[in-house]
């Protein structure tokens, strides 16, 4: 996966918002003002930061070399994912998916309803 796959499949998700926040080298996804996904514009390769269930993220870093804790955020809570490595497209998907999800439960009923999922 390049960066322009990973912000077409990011951006395709209902009620997403893509900002820099943090500089202008580093591309956030919001779903409903909530960060789901970031990465930086200049050095992709370096990671992706995903939203991860805390058990689910220990067990993916031992499985996958390529899924390490989260660079810049709560290591409990975010993974980063090396793309291009161990790690094929459809799982990266499937983690982004994960991490959209995990986000949208945490959101009000009203907002969850608003975005018709």
């Amino acid at each position: 996966m390049n960066i322009e796959d990973f912000r077409d499949y990011c951006l395709a998700k209902a009620g997403v918002t893509e900002e820099t926040p943090f500089g202008e080298d580093t591309l956030v996804f919001k779903v409903c003002g909530k960060i789901f996904a970031l990465t930086s514009i200049s050095n992709f390769e370096a990671g992706i930061n995903l939203k991860c269930d805390p058990e689910l993220a220990v067990e993916l870093r031992e499985k996958y070399p390529a899924v390490l804790p989260g660079y810049h955020m709560n290591k409990k809570h975010w993974n980063t994912v090396l793309p291009g490595g161990s790690v094929t497209d459809v799982l990266l998907r499937q983690w982004i998916d994960a991490s959209y999800q995990l986000v949208v439960q945490g959101l009000p009923k009203s907002q969850q309803q608003a975005l018709h999922l």
